[in-house]
């Protein structure tokens, strides 16, 4: 059976730039940092004071109740995802609810709240922590009650592959609607731990950024790196069979078109020192959307800001391109969100949908100091605008995930 084209209807972001896909566009377009203080606990006993956090209210998407046993990462699913949802315009009069699925990605899934009732176990007894601890904890649980709000009964998962997860998800649901097993998916990832704990796991074992200025905090690619900023929110696409898509009358935002999926099999944390494996997951999403090289326009990279990531992607990024990799736009919005770790790669294929139906490359920003062994077009501190068919989405995950999603305008 030919493969099923699969289209993008709806986006949907709660971000530290916004809290929906248009004011996170808009931030992206203007270079704005999203960037500050530690607001989420006293961190002065803490190495690391910054992190790129959310500024939203629960109260203004769910009543209180329901806002009492949502853990944070949940509840940025679920304002992302009805975002995505209202956009797209599914209904369970235009679609069979049956054949509309949810797959939503999360690094560490709801880390604040096991953290939170293990104190309180100790201080209180084990017997008498949050009747919720369980059912908010567990990974899989933004799915689920993104596919009880939406009433949605097909494949329903949750994917985990660190911060390659995003990407991941959406590959995945793209995998589901072209071999035949779904129409509609509801996709993406999400994260919400900006904790003590999780600052102190990554400043132990050296991975974050420990100075106090946000303009030079995230700064992928720039030889002065020193680490990622630890970021949360959500991003959540509606992809959507081709067909079924145009017998409703959506608006098509854009097609995805390739994902290619790979592993290093070396390290639990550092990247393959080649790149020839992260190289063989962008090859492989060419030959899966029939593109060359030198027919994308964009690639937003991965980009975390650490020494090590940044300069093996360029490697893989100038393996798989060849001589393309001369021309082609790479930038790192990490730069302003900082890193959503399961969450990145939803909102950055946010990026790169918005990218083609707006005509502009994002900037990578506060860029200052040049790095040989990262010699691309990073688009230093503005962005541009430009002619684009075609945007490449790069995401790299601890454990050696490599996954990768092309995304086509539609008609091209």
């Amino acid at each position: 059976m030919e493969n099923r084209r699969v289209a993008v209807t709806g986006i949907g972001a709660v971000t530290p730039l916004g809290n929906s896909s248009q004011d996170f566009w808009s931030g992206i377009k203007a270079g704005a940092c999203g960037i500050g203080a530690i607001k989420a606990f006293d961190a002065s006993a803490q190495k690391v004071s910054l992190a790129a956090e959310v500024d939203a209210d629960i109260l203004d998407y769910l009543s209180g109740p329901d806002a009492k046993r949502t853990e944070r990462y949940v509840f940025f699913a679920i304002a992302a995802g009805r975002e995505a949802l209202k956009m797209s315009g599914i209904t369970k009069e235009n679609s069979d609810m049956t054949r509309c699925g949810t797959l939503i990605s999360s690094g560490v899934g709801g880390l604040s709240t096991i953290t939170r009732e293990f104190s309180r176990g100790l201080e209180r007894g084990f017997d008498r922590v949050w009747p919720y601890f369980i059912p908010q904890s567990i990974v899989n649980m933004a799915a689920g009650q993104l596919a009880i709000e939406t009433g949605f009964q097909g494949y329903c998962s949750s994917v985990v592959t660190a911060c390659a997860g995003g990407t991941n998800a959406i590959g995945d649901a793209m995998r589901a609607i072209r071999h035949g097993y779904a129409d509609v998916m509801l996709c993406g990832g999400t994260e919400a731990c900006v904790t003590p704990l999780t600052i102190g796991g990554f400043t132990s074992m050296k991975a974050l950024h420990e100075g106090a200025d946000p303009n030079r905090a995230s700064i992928p690619f720039d030889a002065e790196r020193s680490g990622f900023v630890l970021g949360e929110g959500a991003g959540a696409l509606v992809l959507e069979e081709l067909e079924h898509a145009k017998r409703r009358g959506a608006v098509i935002l854009a097609e995805l078109t390739g994902y290619g999926v790979s592993c290093d099999a070396y390290h639990i944390t550092a990247p393959e020192p080649t790149g020839s494996n992260a190289a063989r997951a962008i090859s492989d999403a060419l030959t899966d959307s029939r593109l060359r090289a030198e027919q994308i326009s964009y690639i937003n990279a991965h980009g975390t800001s650490t020494p090590l990531n940044d300069k093996i992607e360029t490697a893989a990024i100038r393996q798989a391109f060849g001589e393309s990799a001369n021309s082609v736009a790479v930038s790192s919005t990490k730069s302003m969100t900082g890193h959503l770790l399961g969450a990145a790669g939803a909102v950055e294929a946010i990026v790169c949908v918005n990218a083609l139906r707006e005509g502009f490359i994002p900037a990578t920003i506060n860029y200052r100091t040049p790095d040989p062994e990262c010699n691309l077009d990073i688009v230093p501190n503005a962005g541009r605008e430009a002619s684009l068919s075609h945007a490449m989405s790069i995401s790299l995950g601890f454990g050696g995930h490599n996954a990768v999603i092309i995304f086509s305008k539609y008609g091209e």
